[in-house]
């Protein structure tokens, strides 16, 4: 009777550590756009060199989640000019949105009254299965930016967190961008 026992034992000790070794051992870098940077110290760093910073404490979005936004950076166009979108041409960045795992912060760029790029300065990449998640859902969040033209965009399975934290990044920059 304690062989079979010990033997169950043993089959469900192999099998647990079969399931849980892991393949993958190198780190997975976000293909989201090349001038995706991993920031996380809390500022921004935009393209252009010319702008204003203003921090801000209180987070944006409807949710009501009351994150705090550790800064934004704001580079716009020197003329300012709002096209009929309502958006005016340059690179807005959003407040930092704090997540379960970590601040999530966007940039846009509008030109022509559109949004046509869009930067994750800062997103939560402390952990390996951070990065792995985020090298996957960053590239489809930002899909979805360009073709929504919104903050109005579907999540993420899998990366709920990062999403919301996204969105309300987003809707910080794009609220700067109407400003």
């Amino acid at each position: 009777m304690k062989k079979i026992v010990y033997g169950i034992l043993a089959t469900i000790t192999g099998l647990v550590l079969l399931f849980s070794y892991r393949t993958s051992l190198e780190a997975v870098a976000p293909a989201a756009s090349a001038a995706t940077t991993r920031n996380t110290a809390g500022s921004t760093s935009t393209g252009s060199a010319a702008g204003s910073t203003s921090s801000g404490s209180s987070g944006s979005g409807s949710t009501g989640s009351g994150s705090t936004g550790s800064g934004s950076t704001t580079s716009g166009s020197a003329s300012g000019t709002t096209t009929s979108t309502g958006l005016k041409d340059g690179t807005f960045t959003g407040q930092a949105a704090d997540t379960r795992y970590g601040a999530v912060q966007v940039a846009i760029t509008v030109s022509g009254g559109r949004i046509t790029d869009v930067t994750v300065p800062q997103y939560p990449n402390t952990e390996r299965r951070d990065e792995e998640i985020n090298a996957q859902a960053l590239p489809i969040l930002i899909d979805e930016t360009k073709s929504a033209q919104s903050a109005q965009i579907d999540m993420v399975s899998g990366a709920t967190f990062t999403s919301d934290g996204y969105t309300q990044s987003l809707q910080s920059a794009i609220d700067q961008a109407k400003a």
